[in-house]
């Protein structure tokens, strides 16, 4: 009973907000697999675990961007340098 309380809760919610914020649709393909493993949790709003994915994402990509964002390496100067320090920390890790 207190799932499904919380699940009703959740859903609520999830109406107010979609009442109140103004949302644009996408498509997202996904395998079979896929699908058929996410219909095995018919709870789950798949929507907003997508939503809060894609959050999370422009997060790390807007910090990417003030730490790298200024950088005057080239890209091929940026991989020679990712390739160098890969060797380093496994030639450390190795002993």
């Amino acid at each position: 009973m207190e799932r499904f309380i919380y699940l009703n809760i959740l859903n609520i919610v999830y109406v107010i907000n979609i009442m109140v914020i103004k949302m644009v649709s996408i498509t997202l393909a996904v395998t079979d697999e896929l699908k058929h493993k996410m219909d095995s949790f018919p709870e789950i709003n798949w929507s907003a675990v997508a939503r809060q994915a894609i959050k999370h994402k422009i997060v790390f990509l807007e910090k990417m961007n003030e730490l790298f964002g200024k950088s005057e390496l080239t890209e091929e100067e940026a991989i020679e340098l990712g390739r160098k320090v890969t060797k380093k920390v496994m030639k450390k890790l190795k002993g």
